[in-house]
């Protein structure tokens, strides 16, 4: 918890130092310190996706972004506006930033934590944008923007990767500025997500912050379309927020098309960084070839596309099986799957439909437009792969507008008390939760409470792999576990590698004396089939 409280102290003023350098250039996003805040994460993130291109997401990058942002912040004294907070609001800030740190200090327990999040992290810091990385590992080739703004604090200010932890002590101080109590109500659930960078806590939480601002009237279209696009840039099925910003400027304050251009140019950096890591311009769609030389297998992809229908049913039937059903099975074997998914597939439709009714009532131009956006996003998500996590967003946003006028800030501040016992209990006692929601996987990776998370949250450290090479290509392998999360780049995990072999073909370096200069993939030569066989037969081995 200590160190998680240093690395904000260092973090949030070289922010808001960023903060000001963009709104110098392209104006204010909204007013106060979490304004400019998020006016620097924007900023930042865009250039290191920029310059990642070409060079690693370094110390020295670090150190000179840093450098910068302190600048700007002693230069115009801007730690001078936290003196605004009233003393009610300092404590408010201190007793809901110190629940935030003890969640954010527990070890993490998202998979993805271990097999894209930090692998995507150190090839960032080390390597920066590897062009064709997808043909390495699938998964990297979403290289989350959100990845890259966690990777560029990662070599010393956040060390233990609790950017996540930061945002929600930024998410309070916007809270506390703009005097809009529901959100506390959000923060307990959050908190589940604070261990991990994962790109799923900003888009929720941004999303809420631009409905807000929508709401209160915020007329700078400009910004907010940008920021809705970083959103969208950050996780991809946030598309229903630059859809209702869009609408929202169109139907409402009539604007023209001028105030899209800054979304426009982050879209297009958006879809040139997917062409370079995946080669199609949006992760994981292989939509819009161009024809480049380091797009993935079509293999490997109908491969992906066959694991991601089987997740829609939450691996609960064959994708042969999927293929034969009706058009009724579909829709009845998605709502009525084995556990907790199934109430989480029904909820969602009712929430929807609760919604939709509630908009035609209210009859309100922004609600109306909301119903909208969300509807061509649940549509788009269905058709694709309808897991829980593609719509999760929803349940905020569908909240957030049902009960907006309803919060004050006492009810919020006991909902908030209430729900934070309750999920820093679940992460402390994990057990309550594997005995009563079986079916909730991600429970049986929690562990609970150690002292040592008051000085320093806790990190899992494996370090156990062995190294191989198949032609061109030398590569690590995690020793007896399925994941690279701390295995030196280049890794494979070992799900890809029987991916690559059983569609006869392996990732090789672009120039075999230059890593940087990216991956494509080859047919294997006999020869290099039987090394590849060896990898196997030692990954088989060893898990044994």
């Amino acid at each position: 918890m200590l160190l998680i409280l240093l690395s904000s102290i260092f973090i949030i003023p070289v922010l808001i130092g960023w903060g000001k350098i963009m709104e110098n250039v392209s104006g204010i996003l909204f007013q106060g310190i979490s304004g400019k805040i998020l006016s620097g994460i924007l900023g930042i993130s865009l250039i290191w996706t920029f310059i990642s291109f070409f060079i690693p997401l370094n110390i020295y990058a670090e150190t000179v972004s840093i450098l910068l942002g302190l600048f700007f912040f002693f230069r115009y004294q801007l730690y001078e506006e936290f003196y605004q907070f009233s003393k009610k609001d300092f404590i408010l800030f201190s007793a809901t930033t110190l629940v935030i740190m003890l969640a954010g200090s527990y070890y993490p327990y998202i998979l993805d934590h271990f097999g894209y999040y930090i692998p995507t992290l150190q090839w960032l810091a080390e390597y920066g944008l590897a062009k064709g990385i997808s043909n390495v590992d699938l998964t990297l080739g979403q290289m989350s923007v959100w990845h890259i703004f966690q990777a560029g604090f990662s070599n010393f200010s956040d060390p233990f990767l609790r950017i996540n932890t930061v945002l929600l002590i930024i998410y309070t101080i916007y809270i506390i500025e703009r005097k809009n109590w529901i959100h506390l109500c959000f923060l307990p659930v959050l908190l589940l997500f604070s261990q991990s960078p994962s790109p799923d806590l900003p888009v929720i939480i941004f999303s809420l912050i631009i409905l807000n601002e929508l709401i209160a009237g915020n007329k700078n279209t400009t910004l907010l379309f940008a920021f809705s696009v970083f959103v969208f840039s950050i996780k991809p099925t946030m598309i229903w927020l630059p859809i209702l910003v869009f609408l929202h400027s169109v139907f409402i304050f009539k604007n023209n098309f001028k105030s899209l251009f800054l979304g426009i140019l982050i879209l297009f950096l958006f879809f040139i960084k997917n062409i370079w890591t995946f080669g199609f311009p949006v992760f994981p769609v292989a939509i819009g070839d161009l024809g480049v030389s380091w797009k993935p297998n079509p293999e490997v992809l109908k491969i992906s596309s066959q694991f991601a229908i089987m997740k829609t049913y939450d691996m609960q039937y064959t994708y042969e099986e999927i293929q034969k059903f009706s058009t009724a099975d579909y829709i009845k074997n998605w709502l009525f799957l084995e556990g907790i998914k199934s109430k989480i597939n029904i909820l969602f439709v009712l929430s929807l439909a609760v919604f939709s009714v509630f908009a035609w009532i209210k009859k309100r131009k922004l609600i109306t437009l909301i119903c909208i956006s969300l509807l061509i996003k649940s549509i788009l998500v269905l058709t694709f792969s309808a897991q829980y996590r593609f719509f999760i967003d929803v349940f905020f946003v569908v909240f957030f507008v049902l009960f907006y006028e309803y919060f004050n800030q006492k009810k919020s501040i006991i909902v908030f008390s209430v729900l934070s016992l309750f999920f820093v209990s679940m992460l402390s006692f994990p057990a309550l939760i594997q005995k009563y929601i079986p079916s909730f996987r991600v429970g049986s990776f929690m562990t609970g409470f150690e002292k040592k998370q008051l000085y320093k949250p806790s990190a899992y450290e494996y370090r156990q792999f062995n190294t191989f090479k198949i032609g061109n290509f030398k590569f690590n392998v995690s020793h007896n576990y399925p994941y690279s999360f701390d295995t030196p780049v280049p890794a494979v995990t070992p799900f890809y590698i029987f991916d690559d072999v059983k569609a006869g073909i392996f990732p090789q370096l672009s120039d075999k004396n230059d890593l940087k200069k990216g991956f494509i993939w080859k047919k294997m030569t006999p020869e290099e089939k039987k090394e590849a066989q060896k990898v196997i037969n030692n990954i088989k081995n060893t898990d044994k």
